[in-house]
């Protein structure tokens, strides 16, 4: 039988050769043997490929296959097919030798140990049979807002991506004082060295890490908190050796061509340079915007947006999203190029939160090489577009089809508003200046300014709820649009870096959680992405309360997003998707983490309470409040985060978990009525658990694990799904029971439509039925949603981009088989840790009380006896 063939096509720069890194999704059963893999160009010429399976089916065949390969403009596209032997030719480019790896991808050698400079402890350039030295950085320098100077100590060096194409190293290490000893740190550091066959151009990835926990005094997670960190410069510095120095060349932004310019040069990009530069975006912990102009300095010269290419001979600068992530400086002198991460010509200190970190990505050329189009594959890298109808076929992603035989053209209208029309994504982030190191790839959630009233746009940012970045990679497969790509890249970074709390020091229920949203209808101000900032104080709160007032625990939002990290907003299943498309192992370990998170949280003995009671904390399972452990928000998202976990390790721990998840939360004997789930203003959420418990049942049958914890489950929902199928409305067709009757209702009904869909998946004689009554919701909120002026808003597309694309997808045909368990004993409700610890010790209390009144009794008689 003759292999499948997958047709590539990738964007690349207009010159020259660079590398392309893409994942690749396969049918079960197709490839056991990904060193079988073959690709070939336009005309056929085969090319030295590299891949590693990312994903597995359950019989053992890959699901996804990332492929790393060099490649020629203008030579694809490229096609890709199992070939009758391997198509891996070549030896590993990192070897450890002692405790260094050296890395010779052909026209170098690099070598890299712990304890040396960062990133490479030297660098040398073949010269015949032999090599020469030749350029190696002076190192990272640091320097605090107390103008002490700090080092990169590299502690640890892996070779975490052997190839004979690409290989990555990863460095982790400490920035320790220049005049202290090595355990006075100031800030972690993480980093990811790619290096490519043929080229001595080397990609970046640069991770800081404030590891210490913020103090959130109140709940409050403004900036000037004091687990910050402060710093005036942090920046690297690339050398040329003595009397190697030359004329420089630059390009300041993309399409501008290579030009000479004298020396000494330095590029500052002050601000984002867009028509809201100095927007209230930007407050510092002053709650003021300091930011000195608009757009960057050459010199004496302006400009709006860079993306310098920096060339001296031999060596050569750029990076990808440099006006993005402002401030950022790059300078240049005869023999060296120093690249300003936190520029010190910012004036103002860069302050990192505690648990905050942010990766820094930038390419590096040496020799040959240290050319604009050797660099330019860095600066605007390529894009590699899958077949929609290839990925479709593949069921990779389940229930995917392509955009162009979807029927539903006001589905597609309203998700295509992202991308195009008056009120795109892009727009949106123009509106509040959504750029700065610390914003980019977020969106600005403009459907909580709707009732502002302030001569400025509200900033509110949206960090990743309803997971856009799952989303954006849904729309991207099914449409091959790469401006989907660029959205997902970018938000899945800022995720990974800005919403994620990077601590071990805070409790158990907070370190390595996702952040909320900013609170509701409210400015970001000082709190930046981290839920409601102290500014509330001041404005009286929702409806006039202080959030630290007791009477405003009555209130819903107060209740939901004060304080930290939150199980509600835990949205990792974008994050693995990401993974699985370009092999950000940054995206793997967020997403791996947020699931462990959950069995954290969830953790009795790691609370006070434990010297009281065991058991789990709920944390894992609550909805807008501890007292409800139902179907909710909080419960399926710590199931579809788990799910994740369990997808990309393979440990059973995470499926485990998921399984007593359900157990505490649904039942298929549950008394229905009772959950009060027609309440929608506080109950609406329970269909994010069936729909999450639905992915759960598709997870199991795709194991093959039709077990009695399947059969458990498959009862549950579909016992709720008959209770929707019986009662269920529109949302908006009861608005007096709503407080604000607007355009999201409509988007998160098709939810409604998702949970019968997947009920019926999973059904037998009601499986009609369900699909009828799926069919009507969807169709129902899809209309309502279109006469909404408002239905642009954030909320409502991003909704729709991870919902009610699965309408096009045709009914599946048999169900799994039934398991033969028809009994699964009666509902138990789950008590807390704290509840139970709380009641034992009100019984101390009392037990002592009695005791002590005891031991007065016996003393008294004891003296009128004497």
């Amino acid at each position: 039988m003759e292999s499948p063939r997958v047709v590539l096509t990738v964007t690349t720069p207009a010159a020259g050769r660079g590398p392309v890194t893409a994942g690749v999704p396969w049918p079960r059963g197709v490839v056991t043997d990904a060193a079988r893999l073959a690709l070939t160009d336009a005309a056929g010429r085969p090319v030295p490929l590299q891949a590693k399976v990312t994903d597995r089916w359950a019989d053992g065949s890959a699901r996804w296959v990332l492929l790393d390969w060099i490649a020629e403009s203008g030579a694809g596209p490229y096609t890709l097919f199992v070939g009758d032997q391997s198509r891996l030719e070549g030896r590993n480019l990192a070897e450890r030798t002692g405790n260094a790896v050296w890395v010779h991808p052909g026209a170098a050698l690099f070598i890299v140990r712990p304890g040396s400079c960062f990133p490479f402890m030297s660098v040398a350039l073949a010269v015949g049979t032999g090599v020469s030295p030749e350029p190696s950085p002076r190192g990272f320098l640091v320097t605090d807002g107390n103008g002490h100077t700090w080092l990169a100590d590299v502690r640890t060096v892996e070779i975490e991506a052997p190839g004979p194409c690409r290989s990555i190293l990863h460095l982790t290490g400490q920035l320790v004082s220049e005049q202290g000893s090595r355990s006075d740190s100031l800030l972690d550091f993480d980093a990811r060295i790619h290096f490519f066959s043929g080229s001595t151009v080397v990609r970046v990835e640069f991770t800081l890490r404030n590891p210490r926990r913020a103090e959130h005094p109140g709940g409050l997670w403004d900036l000037g908190d004091p687990g910050s960190v402060f710093l005036k410069d942090a920046s690297i510095t690339f050398a040329l050796p003595e009397g190697r120095g030359g004329e420089l060349r630059y390009s300041p932004e993309r399409g501008a061509p290579v030009v000479p310019y004298p020396l000494p040069f330095e590029l500052f990009q002050a601000s984002s340079g867009g028509e809201n530069w100095n927007g209230r975006n930007h407050v510092t912990r002053a709650g003021t915007v300091t930011l000195p102009f608009r757009g960057y300095r050459l010199n004496a010269a302006s400009g709006r947006r860079a993306t310098p290419i920096v060339l001296l001979p031999g060596l050569g600068v750029t990076t990808e999203h440099f006006w993005e992530n402002f401030p950022k400086a790059i300078e240049a002198t005869a023999d060296a190029i120093t690249l300003r991460l936190f520029p010190q010509q910012a004036g103002d200190l860069h302050e990192l939160q505690g648990g905050e970190q942010k990766t820094h990505t930038f390419a590096v050329a040496f020799g040959a090489d240290a050319t604009a189009e050797a660099l330019e594959w860095f600066r605007t890298p390529p894009r590699v577009t899958l077949p929609p109808e290839w990925v479709a076929a593949t069921g990779a992603v389940p229930y995917l089809t392509p955009q162009a035989t979807d029927p539903h053209a006001d589905y597609l209208a309203l998700v295509g508003a992202a991308l195009d029309g008056p009120d795109t994504f892009v727009q949106k982030r123009e509106t509040i200046d959504e750029y700065g190191w610390r914003h980019f790839g977020d969106i600005w959630g403009d459907h909580e300014a709707v009732y502002d009233a302030g001569p400025a746009p509200m900033v509110s940012h949206y960090n990743n709820q309803y997971d856009p970045v799952f989303g954006f990679g849904v729309q991207l497969l099914r449409s091959g649009d790469p401006r989907w790509a660029e959205h997902m890249d970018a938000l899945a970074a800022h995720v990974a870096d800005i919403d994620i709390y990077h601590t071990t020091r805070d409790k158990a229920a907070y370190n390595g959680g996702l952040f909320w949203h900013t609170y509701h209808y409210a400015p970001a101000d000082t709190a930046t992405h981290r839920s409601y900032p102290k500014l509330l104080r001041t404005l009286g709160g929702p409806a006039g309360l202080d959030p630290n007032d007791p009477k405003a625990k009555k209130s819903k939002h107060v209740y939901a997003l004060g304080g930290g990290p939150g199980n509600e907003q835990n949205y990792a299943a974008g994050l693995a998707l990401h993974y699985f498309l370009t092999g950000s192992e940054q995206s793997r370990a967020a997403a791996i983490g947020l699931a462990q998170w959950v069995i954290d949280m969830d953790d009795g003995s790691k609370t006070v309470f434990r010297w009281l009671a065991r058991g789990d904390t709920g944390l894992a399972s609550q909805s807008r409040g501890p007292e409800y452990h139902g179907p909710g928000r909080g419960s399926g998202n710590s199931l579809a985060a788990l799910l994740v976990g369990h997808t990309l390790t393979g440990d059973a721990k995470f499926l485990a978990k998921a399984e007593r998840l359900i157990r505490r939360v649904v039942h298929p004997a549950d008394d229905v009525p009772a959950r009060k789930l027609l309440d929608v203003e506080n109950r609406w959420f329970y269909t994010m658990f069936l729909h999450s418990l639905g992915k759960y049942l598709d997870h199991k049958a795709e194991l093959g694990q039709l077990d009695a914890m399947y059969a458990y489950a498959r009862a549950s929902l579909l016992h709720y799904a008959r209770w929707m199928a019986d009662h269920e409305v529109p949302t908006l067709s009861r608005p007096d029971i709503l407080e604000y009757p607007n355009e999201t209702w409509a988007a998160q009904d098709v939810r409604k439509f998702e949970v019968l869909r997947l009920a019926a998946r999973h059904a037998g004689p009601d499986a009609e039925r369900f699909r009828e009554r799926a069919r009507f919701f969807f169709s129902d909120s899809i209309a309502r949603l279109t006469a909404f002026p408002t239905r642009t808003l954030c909320r409502p597309v991003v909704l729709l981009l991870s919902l009610g694309y699965t309408a096009a997808c045709p009914a599946d045909a048999a169900p799994p088989p039934a398991v033969a368990v028809t009994d699964f004993g009666r509902p138990e409700r789950f008590v807390p840790q704290k509840q139970t610890a709380l009641k034992r010790a009100k019984l101390l209390v009392a037990a002592g009380a009695v005791v002590g009144f005891a031991a007065v009794v016996a003393l008294g008689v004891w003296l009128l006896a004497g």
